[in-house]
């Protein structure tokens, strides 16, 4: 069921994921200044976000199968493990954001009360922030829900891409990407690997 609903999210998503061209290992971040909406009065920014040692940012959505699971519960969601990657960056002194920038879907269940409601339910101990007009998305080159970006406390990428293998059928062991390269970014070693492929619903922008 797995690999059927991958291929044709694949398929849908090729011409789409060809277009776009993330962010590469070491490059800085860019629209460190540009302002997300938290709720109806708070706004956030990559510099408000930074910890002392290095911020990850995770594209998600409140729809999306692969962030919430699927309805025949052959995949649990990847949003499950958002606080488990909090609990596990925290003591590094990294911290974590959600940002949705699902902005053609703004109506249809990725509106900001759709978003603080969802953050609420999941008990996300992460900000949750609404990417207007897909701006970061668009210049971090961020193709799925979910799409991981790991930055220094320099904002200098380390590393992008899947928080697991866990989607892949044909895996021989599970390797959890994210988790490792929090480990290894925390003992001063290089992270291996620093880049991996993003699985998930491509992020929906406006057309015009």
């Amino acid at each position: 069921m797995k690999s059927f609903l991958f291929c044709l999210i694949f398929i849908h998503s090729f011409y789409f994921f060809a277009q776009i061209t993330p962010l590469k290992i070491g490059v800085v971040a860019p629209l460190q200044d540009h302002k997300m909406a938290i709720n109806e009065s708070q706004n956030m920014t990559l510099k408000d976000a930074m910890g002392e040692n290095g911020l990850i940012v995770i594209f998600s959505s409140n729809t999306c199968p692969f962030v919430v699971g699927f309805d025949d519960k052959s995949f649990a969601g990847w949003e499950n493990q958002y606080n488990q990657i909090f609990d596990k960056a925290q003591p590094t002194k990294t911290n974590v954001i959600i940002i949705n920038s699902n902005e053609a879907k703004r109506s249809n269940g990725e509106s900001l009360s759709d978003m603080i409601e969802r953050k609420a339910i999941k008990g996300f101990k992460m900000p949750y922030l609404m990417d207007s007009n897909s701006d970061l998305a668009n210049a971090f080159g961020a193709k799925t829900t979910p799409h991981v970006f790991f930055f220094d406390k320099n904002f200098k990428l380390i590393y992008s891409g899947s928080i697991d293998n866990s989607f892949e059928e044909k895996r021989k062991k599970e390797i959890p990407f994210l988790m490792n390269a929090i480990d290894a970014h925390s003992s001063g070693k290089k992270i291996k690997p620093n880049a991996t492929s993003p699985k998930g619903c491509s992020i929906k922008r406006n057309k015009n």
